[in-house]
């Protein structure tokens, strides 16, 4: 399987590897296991390994930052990037009407199905392999959420500098989504006692708003 090259490991066990690529859609249409509980297992592993290597990496850090640091690396979208890297979408067994929505795209599924991939890779070859392949695949995230712990995001920013004579009313509103489910694209507006002080796009919700806020931050005066 060419997946096994893009991954960097060779499984003894093939079986587990086609497991760890199986949604529950899938399972349920083909009466075989999902990986839900690889998955399971291997959020566990991927935050052990990722704590254990900030910790070592890092020692600047304090636990709050730490905390914060792994929390930006193991998210969805940390972890969706990796399963683009690795092209699991080609390789991703969906049933048939998740893939007839994108469902070997989606963002959720993929990141999980990293995680039930370093569960198999724990189960075929030891946590040295699955530390290898988290490290090997994280650790330019790691190195940037620990670099980037403690910046204020634009909407933290954007708010002290709002509040400063007292409380105001900051609100974040969506104007429109567009494109498929697994490819959404938000635009969000940010006001000010109702007033409309900028507006941001992204494929998330969260994003769409920091880049309203850093908007806000780049045109106005305050």
């Amino acid at each position: 399987m060419s997946l096994e090259e893009n991954i960097g490991y060779t499984f003894n066990n093939k079986e587990l590897l086609l497991e760890a690529l199986t949604h529950t859609s899938y399972a349920n249409e083909n009466g075989v296991n999902s990986y839900e509980k690889l998955e399971f297992l291997g959020d566990s592993i991927l935050e052990f390994v990722s704590s254990e290597y900030m910790y070592n990496n890092f020692k600047k850090l304090n636990e709050g930052e730490l905390t914060k640091a792994r929390a930006t690396v193991v998210c969805e979208d940390s972890l969706y990037h990796v399963a683009k890297k690795l092209n699991i979408p080609e390789f991703i067994r969906v049933g048939h009407s998740e893939r007839a929505s994108g469902g070997n795209e989606k963002e959720a599924i993929l990141a999980d199905s990293i995680e039930a991939i370093i569960a198999a890779l724990y189960f075929d070859g030891g946590l040295e392999v699955a530390k290898k392949f988290i490290i090997d695949n994280l650790k330019d995230a790691m190195k940037e959420a620990t670099d980037k712990v403690g910046e204020k995001d634009y909407k933290t920013v954007l708010q002290e500098k709002l509040q400063v004579n007292g409380n105001v009313d900051i609100e974040y509103n969506i104007l429109e989504e567009s494109g498929p489910d697994h490819d959404k694209t938000f635009v969000v507006e940010v006001t000010l006692n109702g007033v409309r002080l900028a507006t941001g796009s992204g494929k998330s919700k969260k994003l769409a708003e920091f880049e309203a806020a850093r908007k806000a931050l780049e045109e106005s005066d305050f």
